[in-house]
C-alpha cells in the first residue's frame, strides 16, 4: 500500500517546490520514493502472472524522475508533485502502450493506453481499428472495460476535429480513427490508496485494459 508518510511529502513538496526545501527534506523523500518502487514491484510481480509481456520489467525502470524538464516550460518549479510508473513491455520511455500509475495527492489514478505515438505508429493503429473495428468495439464495450474505465478520453487535445487523410466521415468507427491518442484512465481515493487491497485492485483494473494494450501493440508490432 502507499505509506501515509509518502503523501504527506508530495502536499509538501506541492507547498515548498525548491531545490532547498528538497534538499532539507530529502530522507523523507528517499522513504517516499521507495515506497513507490516497492509497490511497483509488487504490481510488476503480480500482474506479470496475467500479462507476461510486462514480467520482466525492474521497479527502478519502470518509474519515472521526480525532476521537472524546465528548459521549455515557464513553470520553473524544480520538481514535480506526483509519482509515477508506467509498465509496458519494451520499457517506460518505449513506443507501446501500456499501464500507468498517477500518485498525486487529490488527482491520483490508474488506466494506460497509447500516448501520443508518432505519425507512423498513428497510422498503424488507425488502420488496425479500421480493418478490426469489430474486434476493437467489443473491446471497448466489454463489461470488464466499462465497469472499471467507462470509456476512452475524449478530450479534444487528444482527437482531431475532421477525419484524418484517407478515412471517410460515414466511417463506423470515425470517432475513434480522429483520435491522436488512445488512453483511459479512473480516478483512486487516498483511503484506496493506503488500503491493503490496492495491488490487487490495481491488477483488476490493469487486467480489464489488457485487451486493449494488446490490440494497441499488435497493430505497432505488426
Amino acid at each position: 500500500m502507499i505509506q501515509p508518510a509518502t503523501l504527506k511529502f508530495l502536499k509538501d513538496l506541492k507547498k515548498n517546490n525548491s531545490r532547498e526545501w528538497f534538499e532539507k527534506n530529502r530522507k523523507p523523500y528517499e522513504n517516499a520514493k521507495l515506497n513507490f518502487i516497492e509497490v511497483t514491484q509488487e504490481i510488476i510481480v503480480q500482474f506479470g502472472k496475467i500479462d507476461p509481456t510486462i514480467s520482466h520489467l525492474e521497479a527502478k525502470k519502470s518509474v519515472f524522475r521526480i525532476n521537472r524538464d524546465v528548459r521549455f516550460s515557464k513553470d520553473k518549479s524544480p520538481y514535480k508533485t506526483n509519482m509515477g510508473m508506467f509498465l509496458s513491455k519494451s520499457g517506460k520511455n518505449a513506443t507501446h502502450a501500456g499501464y500507468y500509475f498517477h500518485l498525486e495527492p487529490g488527482d491520483c489514478f490508474i488506466g494506460g493506453g497509447l500516448y501520443m505515438p508518432m505519425a507512423d505508429l498513428l497510422a498503424k493503429v488507425r488502420q488496425e481499428i479500421d480493418y478490426n473495428w469489430n474486434e476493437f468495439s467489443k473491446i471497448i464495450s466489454s463489461k470488464n472495460f466499462i465497469t472499471h474505465y467507462n470509456e476512452l478520453n475524449t478530450s479534444k487535445e487528444y482527437t482531431l476535429t475532421r477525419p484524418p487523410k484517407g478515412y471517410e466521415a460515414d466511417n463506423p468507427a470515425i470517432e475513434f480513427l480522429k483520435m491522436k491518442s488512445w488512453i483511459t484512465g479512473k480516478k483512486i481515493s487516498e483511503a484506496e490508496l493506503m488500503d491493503k487491497k490496492l495491488i490487487k485492485n490495481t491488477v483488476a483494473s490493469f487486467e480489464a485494459l489488457q485487451p486493449l494494450i494488446q490490440f494497441f501493440n499488435r497493430a505497432i508490432d505488426g
